[in-house]
């Protein structure tokens, strides 16, 4: 999940890091009270999950409570690379003298942490790892010790930190650490950090994104979730308990196990190079316990999504035997009752799959077609999906 910046902002403060007054507003008129509460030169900025704001015009300068009013007119209702600017965020001004890039995030290739660190901030950091990658330190972070102290000050001189500005730093990296570790984030990012006129390390900028997976630890993060951006089918089924993905095609997809609903999409894929180029619509995973109110939920959620002509369940029986998931299948199809209008392809493999066969044969479901081969559920599924969709 990643955060707003005035998400990332809070987190930071509760932490320890160094960071500018900042107020949320949603409007011109709000707006104006921040910028006369907070006083001075204030910074009104579009609140968008995505990079380049200053050039969309969603970072403007106010020098006073009328200024801010007006800048607010012009970055809300923005649009910033598809995202419409609904909230922004009035933060106190900086006198910055310098500017500077720390990053931690989850390196997956290596099955560690990396801290990425320049001593160079204050542009886009993807250029300069192109064209200047010496100006950017990769420095691994041991999962373990991570970075106390004596790490934060090795990675400010790997970072070509000036020797005065080292023990400055140094005990930034060390809360933005405690951030990262503490939350069970992904990636902790400041762009700028920056050193002011007076001598002060401020993160002005951050970005934060947690992974979904400790939510459990965290009840709190809960309320950082953007509701709204929230895809309405993906919400319903996080609170079903299923792992879904809408994805933007009309064949719905439902398996046990992530590997085979990842081959499953890609077989629907080809399969719909054939049929008026049809695709999957949603990564499903239904797990192991593939029972009547599983599967009743899964397919609710699939049938849920207007783009869905079709239906393809694939299973391979293991710890979860093909009858029990032919009951679960039957008995989804009860409890749906007159919602469920999607023809269905079913296919079954694996542990008493002759059984399970033999469950949805009896049953007779008219919705219902059964496939020998994975293949040629997904080339049935594509076809009847096809053909729905003329």
């Amino acid at each position: 999940m990643d955060l707003f910046e005035y998400q990332a902002r809070d987190l930071f403060e509760s932490y320890g890091v160094p960071v500018l007054p900042g107020i949320v507003a949603d409007t011109p008129e709000e707006v104006r009270a921040a910028a006369e509460k907070l006083g001075g030169v204030t910074v009104v900025k579009a609140q968008v999950k995505v990079g380049g704001r200053g050039k969309a015009g969603g970072v403007k300068v106010a020098k006073t409570p009328d200024e801010a009013e007006e800048a607010a007119k012009a970055v809300l209702g923005l649009d910033i690379k598809g995202h419409e600017v609904k909230r922004v965020m009035v933060a106190g001004g900086a006198r910055i003298a310098e500017e500077f890039y720390f990053s931690v995030l989850l390196d997956r290739a290596n099955r560690s942490y990396l801290s990425l660190t320049s001593y160079e901030g204050g542009m886009e950091i993807e250029q300069l790892a192109v064209e200047r990658p010496e100006a950017l330190a990769r420095i691994e972070v041991d999962p373990i010790a991570g970075i106390d102290l004596e790490t934060a000050k090795s990675i400010a001189v790997q970072a070509n930190f000036p020797a005065e500005l080292v023990d400055k730093v140094a005990p930034v990296f060390v809360k933005l650490w405690e951030v990262y570790k503490g939350e069970d984030a992904t990636l902790v990012e400041v762009n700028p950090l920056v050193l002011t006129e007076e001598g002060e390390i401020i993160a002005l900028d951050g970005k934060v994104s947690l992974d979904e997976n400790a939510d459990f630890r965290h009840p709190g993060h809960e309320a950082l979730e953007d509701a709204e951006a929230a895809d309405p089918l993906e919400a319903k089924a996080k609170k079903l308990g299923l792992n879904y993905v809408k994805l933007d095609g009309q064949v719905g997809v439902i398996g046990n196990g992530a590997g085979l609903v990842m081959s499953t999409l890609d077989v629907v894929s080809y399969a719909g190079e054939k049929h008026d180029g049809v695709k999957p619509a949603n990564f499903l995973d239904i797990g192991g316990g593939a029972s009547a109110q599983v599967m009743a939920n899964g397919l609710d959620v699939i049938l849920g999504d207007e783009q869905v002509k079709s239906v393809f369940v694939n299973v391979f029986g293991g710890i979860t035997a093909c009858d029990a998931v032919a009951n679960g299948i039957v008995g989804a199809l009860e409890v749906l009752g007159d919602t469920a209008t999607k023809p269905l392809v079913v296919r079954l493999d694996g542990n008493k799959v002759e059984e399970g066969r033999a469950i949805l044969e009896k049953a007779a479901h008219p919705l219902v077609t059964l496939a020998l081969t994975m293949d040629d559920g997904a080339d049935k599924a594509a076809e009847l999906a096809a053909a729905a969709s003329k």
